[in-house]
């Protein structure tokens, strides 16, 4: 299963009889599915089925699905109400007598509001259905469009991610090989710090002092925040092969990146290690901000 950028546009269009239809679906980044569906007057039951197929279509992402409908023959149907007519010609039987008028003209009963209106073409529920059927078939094409152009971009985005966390991995072996993160080189610095405190005129408790040299070369050791960023260097690769809905797993492993480099900045004792430290959270900005986009 390919990765899936959550942003991707898809057009959709055909005809039944004298209808023409159009879908047009539009995805954006979002930290859920939310779903935004426009159906015009008269095709609002196709709503429900519309976010059920993009509902088992998609997990993430902002989409909004639009559907235009038009139809070639335009002609309008000319209705007389016959009762409203009825009502106006009694109530000029009943004045006639009592004014000196001329008998309405027909132009002008017909003018009378509600005596006569106008409406489309009257679709038959045969043919209803059969336009509903297109509609939809027409909506799970242009989702499968979408799903292609948002596999293109995840694809493109997974290209990139492992670059990042080829550098992460790398920037991890450069920390490891680092002489000062050996435990040799850090004891003998402590040594040589005790060694100066011992030395001077100062009154110290050997004890304590050995106490509190273990704690810090205890506190020094960052061989626990290597073998983390190592595991989760392992199982972001892991995750971009495998594919799939990996959005917010990755930007979890992405805050444990940031984590482990924060605290292998604050444990250095070494500008080289710290330096390796900086690098490590320039490149977890870069890994996360591209991960925002996945689905």
């Amino acid at each position: 299963m390919m990765l899936q950028s959550m942003t991707g546009f898809a057009r959709r269009e055909g005809a039944v009889g004298q209808m023409r239809w159009a879908w047009e679906l539009r995805s954006v980044n979002g930290r859920g599915l939310d779903l935004r569906i426009r159906t015009p007057a008269g095709f609002e039951r196709l709503e429900a089925d519309s976010k059920k197929a993009l509902t088992a279509a998609f997990q993430r992402g902002n989409i909004q699905a639009s559907l235009t409908v038009t139809r070639e023959d335009k002609r309008a149907e000319a209705i007389v109400n016959e009762n409203v007519l009825d009502a106006v010609i009694a109530v000029v039987d009943r004045l006639r007598d009592r004014l000196d008028a001329a008998p309405p003209r027909l132009d002008g009963l017909l003018n009378i509001r509600g005596v006569l209106e106008f409406a489309e073409p009257q679709i038959d529920g045969e043919t209803a259905e059969r336009e509903f059927a297109a509609i939809l078939s027409g909506l799970d094409h242009a989702i499968e469009d979408l799903k292609v152009m948002r596999a293109a971009e995840g694809g493109k985005i997974a290209h990139y991610l492992n670059g990042q966390i080829d550098g992460i991995a790398a920037l991890v072996k450069k920390v490891e090989s680092d002489p000062s993160t050996s435990l040799e080189s850090i004891r003998d610095r402590l040594t040589s710090q005790v060694r100066l405190l011992m030395d001077s005129d100062i009154e110290i408790d050997r004890d304590r002092l050995h106490m509190e040299a273990a704690m810090l070369a205890s506190k020094a050791d960052i061989r626990e925040e290597i073998d983390r960023l190592s595991a989760h260097v392992d199982a972001c690769r892991a995750m971009l092969s495998g594919g799939g809905p990996v959005g917010r797993r990755l930007d979890f492993l992405a805050q444990e990146f940031n984590r482990e480099s924060n605290t292998i900045c604050s444990k250095s004792n070494a500008s080289s290690v710290t330096a390796i430290g900086l690098d490590l959270k320039v490149l977890t900005d870069q890994f996360r901000e591209q991960i925002q986009n996945l689905e």
